[in-house]
């Protein structure tokens, strides 16, 4: 890992064992409330793994905290201020492309706002997220190849989607340029364990 996924992969850890500390949970508890390995979530917390989305989310609502609580700096105020160039880099393409959590909400109803490129052939497929949630995009530059259970739709810029995140969903660049589009993601109820999905990522 780069210095800059190290040092968020360390962040992320911390901020879990506090969470978890927290509530007096043992790993065992935490892994059996978020349907993770016992040793992913160890090397989580160790800041050894750069765990993906899926399994964030899956950690974040056992904990009942929402996945923007675990990847940004604690707020002593209600207004939160993401600059240019920040955000947290969640999802990296083989080819350059980025899902980056610019910031969101706090529990019960979690809104999350994301900042995605996909390189030319990038794909990244999305499992299906708590019951309820559900999604907006919009395209800026290029193609966007998105699935959406058995659908499968192109946007081009100025373009925008509405649908369902608690179905499987993936995102797709078909074409020889780089896209990128702003995704926002609602679900709700965060820690009402709704989430559809309970195998490792």
């Amino acid at each position: 890992m780069d210095e800059g996924i190290t040092a968020m992969a360390a962040a992320i850890g911390g901020r879990v064992r506090t969470e978890r500390q927290a509530r007096s949970w043992t790993l065992d508890q935490l892994s059996q409330a978020a349907g993770v390995s016992r040793r992913l979530l160890v090397n989580v917390e160790q800041g050894a793994a750069n765990p993906s989305v899926g399994t964030l989310l899956r950690i974040s609502d056992a904990l009942g905290v929402g996945l923007p609580a675990l990847v940004e700096p604690p707020q002593p105020k209600p207004v939160t201020v993401t600059r240019a160039g920040g955000g947290a880099v969640l999802w990296t393409g083989p080819g350059g492309g980025r899902g980056v959590l610019l910031t969101g909400t706090h529990p019960p109803d979690v809104l999350e706002l994301w900042d995605w490129t996909l390189a030319p052939g990038d794909r990244h497929v999305s499992e299906s997220h708590a019951r309820g949630t559900k999604e907006l995009m919009q395209v800026h530059h290029g193609t966007v190849t998105v699935d959406v259970g058995d659908q499968s739709l192109t946007l081009h810029p100025g373009d925008t989607l509405a649908f369902p995140g608690d179905i499987d969903h993936a995102y797709a660049n078909p074409a020889a340029e780089p896209a990128r589009f702003t995704l926002a993601v609602f679900e709700p109820g965060v820690g009402n364990g709704t989430r559809t999905d309970t195998h490792d990522a």
